[in-house]
């Protein structure tokens, strides 16, 4: 799949914005409360960790254009999480209003760049501004689905299906060779181990179990060349991070 220019990325992380503000409405103070699909953290945890990553993008743009880098969280991965801890007991208008907010200046310093800027290095995954964007997109979309409010993985783009396929590849073992094979899409290989699976199913599906997280088709088979019933699905490595991710 040829790569999604600066902007088209732009406009899939207006649609993924938009498409998380979309849900937030109904939810009552009780829902925010309740459990996400995130062990140990409620919808609340959710709702606030997105907004801190929206902070903390728009301050890597932010520095990105006068040439500087800074760490992602203010105060570290311990003010991540005490801001995480405070911002989960936010009222339910609180929450909208507060990712609303933190969506729309994010988004802002994206819109702004010129195509240098996106080139612009930042200190996420020591990448640059353009690879911070695609964090944020899968920040967004793959955290809707976890809020539990009725939004599953079979909602996402192929584009983001094709995303996942080639960012968490790093997920795969080194002895192993995945042959993705999704309904209606061209295969394609990932890792470059010996042994080789083949994962078949819906393209949804397939990146939903490559995030870690429960497909909503139940479409997946996996085979390996020399066993012709079908295999248990390959246990993969932890989520590529290069700072602790939930």
């Amino acid at each position: 799949m040829t790569e999604q220019t600066n902007t088209e990325l732009l406009a899939a992380l207006d649609a993924a914005a938009a498409e998380l503000l979309r849900h937030l409405p109904p939810l009552t103070d009780a829902q925010a409360a309740a459990p996400s699909r995130l062990p140990g953290w409620s919808r609340g945890h959710v709702l606030a960790h997105l907004a801190g990553v929206c902070a903390a993008m728009a301050r890597q743009v932010e520095y990105a254009e006068r040439g500087e880098t800074i760490e992602f969280y203010d105060g570290g991965m311990d003010g991540r999480n005490q801001a995480i801890e405070r911002g989960a007991l936010r009222s339910a208008a609180e929450h909208r209003e507060v990712l609303a907010r933190g969506t729309g200046q994010v988004l802002d310093r994206f819109r702004a760049l010129d195509q240098a800027g996106w080139a612009a290095p930042i200190s996420y995954r020591g990448g640059t501004v353009r690879d911070g964007a695609e964090a944020l997109w899968r920040e967004l979309v793959i955290h809707l689905s976890d809020l539990d409010i009725g939004v599953d993985p079979d909602t996402w783009t192929p584009a983001f299906a094709e995303h996942l396929f080639s960012f968490l590849s790093a997920r795969v073992p080194d002895d192993l060779r995945l042959r993705l094979q999704p309904l209606g899409h061209l295969p394609r290989t990932i890792g470059g181990g010996a042994r080789t699976v083949s994962v078949n199913g819906m393209a949804t599906d397939i990146a939903a179990w490559l995030a870690g997280r429960q497909p909503s088709l139940d479409s997946l088979r996996a085979d390996a060349d020399a066993d012709a019933d079908g295999v248990a699905l390959p246990v993969l490595l932890p989520w590529p991070a290069g700072i602790p991710q939930r």
